[in-house]
């Protein structure tokens, strides 16, 4: 029967798309790891041998050609042997391309499982790039390629949906959507008796995502009893996402050991023992036994002789079952600080340039962007002080330190070598207020800043237009119209984002930085902003990458507050009081120009929109129907309820005005600056929110018209129900 004390472990990597070897060095770094910790069961993340984001590359016949090479070397490495491995690759099966898991012990393949279920919702494409396996708990043969038949000794190997057999227990395999199926794998498997579970991820961060993700790993076990190794890729892998680690083992519905959500080590392993008697303790409910002894669904084995737990080790009174832990979370505030700054380095250190460089505008959304390279400043400096290696290595690299030379031991240190602000102002737009909270954010972060006035560039764009037209535009508190404000608006703005790249390329040879190279330049634009089109296509949204494009701007205050304090930043209240103004227009002593006064509508409104249009999926007539009770004017007052009061009819304007803009402004989303994905509600068209973008005019829609035929009905009760209560206030 064997023993009953099992030492399994999981791991998170930071794999990269394509990069062959050093996906490989990572996997086999994780399995030395595992090994050392007396792990008999290693699990990793989901096509961790190519990388998760391939995206349209699993098209390629070459993907499968070199997985097929690295799964064929870590098979030859004997230092990976005598431990189950269960590793992840694209195959190629009867011409169908598949998303599967290989299990491997002592240089053979035991199983090739395919991924049953895949991901094909928001940021997830795999159907586009695999087929599933359709045929749950049934088997067929793959035959090998010619360098694995080599080694195997054998020409083929089982494929499809089977467990692993072993003298004292039984383990099964899923890979990541498949847990979130009302009908999950683990269901059955622990029906038939699997006592352990595997789960390969490539499940990416959005805020406060995690709750979820573990109420659903926690279910799993807490219903039908068992050990669930939950593992997940960590890090950018190439893509606008970042996925958030988190490596877990679980026993019977309680957590017994938690790996980091964000961090820069590059393998982590998570280890745990775990009392396989305790699980069919957990399973000895009548009403369970029942439903396994009736149950039709019965797994191929897959025997194996392989011992998880050699019956001598029972003897080993040092070794104990890892004891249960509480969960670990991230406050909003602290997943955006953590999470930006990581992918941050990660883009940075893997993209060959010379650092970052930020327009700095004295609001709070490039403000916020500041902070977040200033975490990510922290990180790492954490990181050296920590002995990370692979991060030292990345600093000298980047910031041309030589092996004996000193590192970087404070985040403005090192923010001074890899981060340039600059604001650039307008003598008659610009105030000596956001100059100067620009210029005290950079000497708290300590970054390389420049402080420069664009208006002779901007006179001589505009004499440009007087000289060619004989037309001299003028801004709306001059008279003009609202065409002739917008151009020049415009203008400036665009004159901003070149600039800003001008700066980028150049900066680093200006400064004599050895090797010189360019900075990567980062957008602010706020997901809300985007949402309405508030925005200058080709202005200072259009960057490399942008950190917050998809974070709300109550999200970043609140983070602005938290890093107030968290980071010893001082500087940043004055950011949080600030009314949000873009500064393209000027300022008089009756008019300074304002954001939500230009949208029309505040910033916590467009929330509620963007979330109602995408996570509810309510087109303009829904959300009318749906706002007009939230933001009832006639409601009563609740503890709790933010929402605004508004009659039916404000309600209706809010609505219809939202959509307008959104339309005509949606072509501005296709070439909207890559963002990191942090809300499931981002108006990103070129991954995420895929839409028309060019629509017929809403303001005479079939939609629009509904929305006045419900505010007639809606209004006329109101007016009936006024009017009968004037008639009990007379009686």
């Amino acid at each position: 029967m064997g023993g009953h004390l099992v030492t399994v472990a999981t791991c998170s990597l930071n794999q990269w798309v394509l990069d062959w070897e050093g996906n490989l060095q990572r996997i086999v770094e994780s399995i030395h790891l595992a090994k050392k910790a007396g792990a008999r069961l290693r699990v990793g993340p989901e096509l961790e041998i190519c990388g998760y984001s391939g995206l349209d590359h699993f098209h390629e016949l070459d993907v499968y050609t070199h997985s097929l090479e690295m799964l064929r070397k870590l098979l030859e490495d004997e230092s990976c042997h005598d431990i189950l491995i269960d590793v992840g690759l694209p195959i190629l099966h009867r011409n169908i391309r598949y998303n599967a898991r290989a299990i491997l012990l002592n240089g053979k393949i035991l199983l090739i499982r395919p991924k049953m279920w895949l991901a094909n919702d928001g940021n997830y494409r795999e159907m586009r790039h695999f087929t599933p396996w359709m045929r749950p708990r049934e088997t067929e043969l793959f035959h090998l390629p010619k360098i694995l038949q080599e080694i195997q000794g054998e020409t083929h190997v089982l494929f499809g949906d089977a467990v692993i057999s072993t003298p004292e227990t039984a383990f099964g395999a899923e890979t990541c959507e498949e847990l979130f199926t009302p009908k999950a794998p683990h269901i059955d498997m622990a029906l038939d008796g699997v006592e352990i579970i595997t789960n390969s991820s490539g499940s990416h961060f959005t805020l406060q995502k995690l709750d979820v993700r573990l109420k659903l790993i926690l279910e799993a076990t807490r219903k039908s009893g068992g050990v669930y190794l939950y593992s997940n890729q960590q890090g950018c892998d190439g893509e606008r996402l970042y996925f958030d680690g988190c490596a877990m083992i679980i026993v019977n519905g309680e957590i017994v050991a938690q790996g980091s959500q964000f961090s820069l080590n590059d393998v982590e392993v998570v280890t745990a023992t775990v009392d396989l008697e305790e699980v069919r303790a957990y399973r000895s409910s009548i009403s369970r036994g029942l439903q396994a002894a009736t149950s039709n669904a019965k797994y191929q084995r897959i025997q194996t002789s392989f011992e998880f737990s050699p019956e001598d080790e029972d003897t080993d009174i040092w070794k104990k079952p890892t004891l249960p832990r509480p969960p670990r979370y991230h406050s909003v505030e602290e997943e955006i600080a953590l999470c930006g700054g990581c992918y941050l380095w990660d883009y940075l250190r893997r993209s060959g340039t010379a650092g970052y460089l930020v327009p700095l505008s004295g609001g709070i959304d490039s403000c916020a962007t500041a902070t977040l390279v200033f975490s990510m400043c922290r990180i790492v400096i954490q990181a050296i002080e920590d002995g990370n290696q692979q991060v030292i290595e990345d600093v000298r690299r980047i910031c041309k330190y030589g092996k004996e030379g000193e590192l970087p031991k404070t985040p403005q240190e090192l923010c001074n070598q890899v981060f340039t602000t600059i604001y650039m102002g307008m003598s008659k737009q610009s105030s000596s207020e956001t100059r100067g909270r620009a210029k005290a954010l950079a000497d708290a972060i300590g970054s390389y800043h420049v402080n420069l006035d664009i208006d002779d560039v901007y006179e001589a764009q505009k004499k440009l237009i007087v000289q060619t037209t004989n037309f001299e535009p003028k801004f709306k508190v001059h008279g003009g119209t609202v065409q002739e404000n917008l151009t020049l608006q415009c203008l400036q703005a665009r004159i901003r984002m070149v600039t800003a790249y001008e700066f980028g390329q150049i900066l680093p040879t200006a400064r004599g930085r050895p090797g010189g190279g360019s900075l990567l330049v980062l957008g602010s634009a706020n997901v809300g902003e985007s949402l309405r089109g508030y925005l200058t296509k080709y202005d200072c949204s259009s960057a490399d990458i942008n950190p917050i494009g998809s974070i709300d701007k109550a999200d970043l205050k609140r983070f602005i507050a938290w890093a107030e304090k968290k980071f010893d930043l001082p500087c940043l209240h004055g950011f949080l009081t600030a009314v949000p103004t873009a500064e393209l227009e000027p300022i008089t002593q009756e008019y300074v120009q304002s954001d939500e006064a230009d949208m029309g509508m505040t910033y916590a409104e467009l929330t509620v929109f963007g979330r109602l249009r995408k996570l509810n999926k309510l087109g303009p007539y829904a959300m009318f129907q749906r706002l007009v009770h939230d933001w009832s004017a006639d409601r009563e007052k609740v503890e709790g309820d933010e929402a605004p009061f508004y009659t039916p009819r404000q309600v209706a304007e809010k609505v219809k005005r939202f959509f307008h803009f959104y339309a005509i402004n949606r072509h501005k989303m296709t070439t909207l600056t890559p963002a990191l994905h942090c809300n499931d509600y981002s108006p990103d068209d070129n991954r995420f929110d895929l839409r028309p973008f060019l629509y017929p005019p809403f303001w005479k829609s079939w939609s629009f018209k509904r929305i006045d035929m419900e505010l007639e009905k809606i209004e006329k009760r109101r007016e009936e129900r006024a009017g009968k209560g004037k008639e009990t206030e007379i009686d």
